[in-house]
């Protein structure tokens, strides 16, 4: 009999209008790193708040058996107590508190109601030491980056004498070297025997740290893989997810490239926060009617700040440079400027700059379009849900109503809505940082037929992406920028990773 440490069994929830989960099963062994694979809203991440407490018992029906105990929480504290942890995609710290408040915050260290200090710096300092991160205790935790942040949430959990350590999506936000570190971090944890499940839409880390994987797909559970017994592939957990095989993780697409719309010029930005230092340095870049150009390049490169400087000045100090659109030269001073001269740009963070997530879809469709709505300062509301809803039925928009609060989509129908609302401003350039991050394989190849629709419609789509495969199966033409500087530019039928790459990794310009 195999030494599980979780099982979960006949686990139903129902929010109002939907059964989240239907009588799904999770068995966990002891001292394993357990993966949970499905789509946007297939209720992976509800699974785990009823395992955490955060959905109490008597909220949902099913049993849970931990450590050999049958378990029935009302709060995290009660998980937490047993040993179970869990780590939400969105951190959970006080940016203004020190590294050691943020570890001890709720379970501190103190004597006769005061804090001991010393002794709360010093138990910090040696959790921060197991994690692998050099920093001093009593730094601020905004001062440091995502992720030593996550490293800063698994250090807190250590705290609590974890057993079971849940993370949801724990590199989505990370670089390749931090997300390295923590997988790295996970193993250690694991010979020290304590048990992960971990939630990710990145395939090639879960086949790389995972030894098994539950694949969970509309609610319900389809199978659980063990990855050390072979036969284990990416294609085998997509296939599983979505309920098809995708043969092609891209959709057909055939390129017809027009006249040039945007040339970008000599670009330079400097970043306001560090003294001036250049980000984007002599930039040149040019945009056809109906082509997909990717834009490649390393953590720090300064993808998102050339973006976001061509945007209406919306990032950076000392910019200069020439824009030229459709011929002329054109003088961005603001970000309504950008959008009247028919540029768009989709930020890679959705949640902070991309959505009001607490309004419906339908005002988050029209917010950047609303003079096209308005009539002497009014808004037409009728006409202004009759967008909303043309664009939730051709984009696909998994929502009963464009009424719907837009925070309680999947991240897959958020970022349907973004699209929505640039689309909706007709641009002719559609920048998009990012477009698939932290969302699923059906839902990006849904993205990934939005974008090459876009490109049929003639516009001229700039698409930034931190995942290579990504930009050799969807981009008529790649550029790949260095230490702000265009040291390459690649046509598709000779783009590879390694040439990408090496590109990616020069300081120093190289004109093809």
């Amino acid at each position: 009999m195999t030494d599980d440490i979780l099982r979960m069994r006949g686990i139903t929830k129902t929010f109002p209008g939907v059964k989240a989960l239907q009588d799904v099963t999770l068995s966990v062994r002891r001292g394993e790193i357990h993966a949970i694979c499905g789509e946007n809203g297939a209720g992976k991440s509800t699974l785990m708040k009823v395992l955490s407490g955060v959905h109490p018992h008597g909220s949902y029906t099913g049993e849970i058996v931990f450590d050999g105990q049958p378990c029935s929480f009302s709060s995290i504290r009660d998980s937490e107590q047993l040993g179970i942890v869990i780590i939400h995609q969105e951190l959970a710290l006080v940016q203004q508190l020190s590294i050691a408040e943020n570890i001890f915050l709720g379970n501190e260290k103190a004597s006769r109601g005061l804090i001991d200090w010393n002794r709360t710096n010093h138990a910090a300092a040696e959790l921060l030491r197991r994690v692998g991160l050099r920093e001093n205790p009593v730094t601020p935790v905004v001062d440091i980056g995502v992720g030593k942040q996550q490293l800063v949430e698994i250090a807190k959990a250590l705290s609590k004498e974890v057993k079971l350590l849940i993370l949801d999506e724990p590199t989505a936000a990370l670089n390749d070297e931090d997300s390295a570190h923590l997988l790295d971090l996970l193993r250690g944890l694991r010979d020290e025997g304590i048990t992960s499940v971990i939630i990710s839409h990145k395939l090639n880390e879960i086949t790389e740290i995972a030894d098994s994987i539950t694949i969970i797909r509309d609610g319900r559970t389809i199978e659980t893989l063990d990855v050390h017994g072979g036969q284990v592939t990416e294609d085998r957990i997509i296939s599983g997810m979505v309920g098809r095989d995708l043969e092609h993780r891209f959709p057909p697409h055939e390129s017809h490239v027009g006249d040039e719309v945007l040339r970008i010029e000599d670009w330079t930005v400097h970043n306001p926060a560090q003294g001036g230092r250049r980000v984007v340095d002599g930039a040149n870049l040019v945009l056809r009617r109906g082509e997909i150009v990717g834009l490649a390049g390393l953590m720090g490169a300064g993808r998102t700040e050339l973006a976001m400087s061509v945007f209406g000045r919306s990032w950076g100090t000392g910019i200069s440079g020439r824009l030229v659109k459709d011929g002329k030269e054109i003088h961005l001073k603001n970000v309504q400027d950008a959008i009247a001269n028919g540029i768009a740009y989709v930020s890679e963070d959705r949640k902070r700059y991309g959505l009001n997530l607490i309004e419906d879809i339908k005002r988050n469709v029209s917010a950047a379009g609303l003079p096209k709505l308005a009539k002497r300062g009014w808004v037409n509301e009728n006409e202004e849900f009759s967008v909303a809803e043309r664009y939730r039925k051709s984009m696909n928009i998994k929502a009963p109503s464009v009424l719907t609060t837009t925070g309680t989509l999947s991240g897959g129908n958020q970022q349907k809505v973004v699209l929505s609302k640039w689309i909706f401003t007709d641009p002719d350039v559609l920048i998009l940082d990012e477009p698939t991050r932290g969302i699923d394989v059906g839902a990006k190849y849904e993205i990934y037929t939005i974008i090459n629709e876009l490109a049929a419609e003639g516009k001229a789509v700039l698409v930034i992406s931190s995942e290579l495969p990504e930009l050799l199966g969807l981009c008529d033409r790649i550029y790949a920028l260095s230490e702000g500087r265009i040291t390459g530019e690649v046509e598709r039928a000779e783009a590879t990773q390694e040439r990408l790459m090496q590109y990616m990794t020069k300081g120093q310009e190289q004109r093809p």
